[in-house]
């Protein structure tokens, strides 16, 4: 089983490497990308993002787990959100999570111009 800190470089890459039209993608789409096979897909992949969050956080990037949204909406799952809180890159406040992963999702987007 791969472990989330060999996940992560993987997926960035993979993240990377697609083309901006295609983005963002579905959880389910990037477990598919890395050849991930069940149990525990989702959660692998939401760890490799957690690892990448922490990585661009701690460089002063933007985090390029905005990428990666639920197939129920267009919208990273809760742990994202929780994620972002704790590192202090979006407010705690829950209403204006929304408009933060939207600006955040802008400034990954613009650095792929």
């Amino acid at each position: 089983m791969n472990d989330p800190d060999d996940l992560a470089p993987r997926l960035r890459e993979r993240l990377e490497q697609l083309p901006s039209e295609a983005l963002p993608i579905s959880y389910h789409q990037a477990a598919e990308a890395l050849g991930l096979s069940p149990p525990r897909t989702i959660q692998r992949v939401a760890q490799a993002l957690e690892a990448l969050m922490r990585e661009d956080v701690a460089a002063g990037r933007p985090m390029i787990a905005t990428l990666v949204v639920s197939r129920r909406g267009d919208l990273p799952r809760q742990g994202f959100f929780d994620l972002a809180v704790a590192l202090g890159r979006f407010p705690a406040d829950p209403a204006a999570h929304e408009a933060a992963y939207r600006q955040e999702l802008e400034r990954v987007m613009a650095l792929r111009e």
